[in-house]
């Protein structure tokens, strides 16, 4: 029997995740129906089986999938191949995970599933609710599930350590063409159009300049030139038309707010813009990319925790003496290399980095906050400990470089990786003791 893994042509349609197959099911009006068969053996794969009723019922998920997707089915004998081979080297890798001990808990099961139902917009109760009216079991659900995490941990355990991407990598992808255009700014829009031709009379046109003048004034920073547009629907019977532009990158912009749009704040309205349609307002809903400018705090602090020979009360007068002592004169960074229980910044004299807003626990960052250059703090207790912590600088600075190679990490990681995986997934298959039944 030739081996046939194909884990690209049909891999996007075919062989999702199994969570998603439940969700494709939930609006399908396939669903499960109830498969019947005399159940033997599909296949032997080296120490476990796949059953013949396990093969048809991933037949019909997958079925209902691609219907779903409103897509055509490969034909009958190709696809019964691609998903019986899916599943025998889903089987090697279930096989993997037993003798590794690979155990997924009910709580992490449970935040699955939770997200589940959230990303079809349902709470987990509905999720069961709707699995049942669908004639979908919510406990197979919940293994099928707990299958694909599984997988996911014995799949990142073999391939990660696999993956390497170099400083190098990141700065050449980042000057390439594809890298350019991934980390280029991109502009969520909305626009209202009058439409008009070029033969409009100037009258017509210009009462229209009037109306979307008298509107940037009444949308004001904050609100939605599309709500403002709902409202004017309701008193006027106008052709005004619409709508969510969405997100656009400065290459895909209509050609009229190509100039326009990158100078524009977020929340702001501008316009009436003329095109050969007619009159345009155009907002700037969120941007991302480009420059991103964040307020940054350099602080330090000094961090002693309670134990079985020192409680709250004695941490937090140990700090008061120690902030004394600085305010007469002694080096903080001396008294945080010699009494500061935070390890990993003892020997810094207690510098904690530039740090951009949510990097601490609230009451830390809000204790920072509040503070002056050079103000030392009163002890004030975190979920560590107590400190008492001193600001050096703020700044505004520009993290849009950090989050491009971050994001280029990302990409380049992931883009290994899938590669990684199809050369394992075709080797432990290839290397496996399989015999097809059917």
């Amino acid at each position: 029997m030739k081996n046939v893994t194909t884990f690209k042509p049909l891999q996007a349609l075919l062989f999702q995740p199994l969570w998603l197959l439940l969700l494709a099911l939930l609006a399908s009006p396939l669903a499960l129906a109830a498969v019947e068969v005399i159940d033997h053996v599909a296949a032997i794969v080296d120490d476990d089986v796949v059953m013949s009723s396990e093969l048809e019922e991933r037949i019909v998920q997958i079925k209902a999938n691609i219907k779903s997707q409103d897509q055509a089915p490969p034909p009958e004998g190709e696809l019964r191949e691609q998903i019986l081979n899916q599943m025998i080297v889903e089987n090697l890798q279930m096989q993997m995970a037993h003798r590794a001990g690979v155990r997924i808990s009910d709580a992490q099961l449970n935040q699955a599933m939770g997200r589940v139902a959230a990303q079809n917009g349902l709470t987990l109760d509905q999720f069961r609710e709707q699995l049942d009216q669908e004639g979908l079991s919510y406990t197979s659900a919940r293994e099928q599930i707990r299958k694909e995490m599984i997988i996911q941990q014995v799949q990142s355990g073999n391939i990660n350590n696999r993956v390497e991407v170099s400083e190098q990598e990141i700065t050449n992808f980042l000057g390439s063409t594809e890298g350019k255009l991934m980390s280029s700014p991109q502009y969520h829009l909305s626009h209202i159009l009058a439409p008009m031709n070029s033969m409009a009379k100037g009258k017509e046109e210009a009462d229209m300049r009037a109306l979307f003048d008298r509107a940037k004034q009444e949308i004001g920073p904050g609100n939605s030139l599309l709500d403002w547009l709902a409202q004017y629907r309701q008193q006027s019977a106008s052709a005004l038309q619409g709508g969510d532009l969405g997100w656009r990158k400065a290459s895909d912009l209509p050609a009229i707010f190509t100039e326009l749009v990158p100078g524009m704040e977020v929340g702001s309205v501008n316009g009436p813009i003329r095109s050969a349609g007619g009159l345009h307002l155009v907002q700037l809903i969120e941007r991302r990319g480009g420059a991103q400018i964040v307020d940054q705090t350099l602080a330090r602090h000094i961090l002693v925790k309670p134990s079985e020979i020192r409680d709250d009360e004695q941490c937090r007068k140990l700090l008061v003496k120690l902030r004394n002592k600085i305010l007469a004169g002694e080096d903080f960074s001396d008294l945080a290399r010699q009494y500061s229980e935070d390890l990993g910044t003892a020997q810094e004299g207690g510098e904690l980095g530039w740090s951009s807003k949510g990097k601490f626990v609230p009451v830390f960052e809000q204790t920072m906050d509040s503070l002056e250059i050079d103000e030392i703090s009163e002890p004030v207790q975190s979920q560590f400990g107590w400190h008492i912590m001193q600001v050096l600088e703020r700044r505004e600075y520009d993290i849009s470089q950090e989050t491009a190679r971050e994001q280029a990490y990302r990409y380049l990681f992931q883009r290994k990786f899938q590669e990684e995986l199809d050369a394992w997934l075709q080797k432990i298959r290839d290397e496996a003791y399989v015999d097809i039944k059917s």
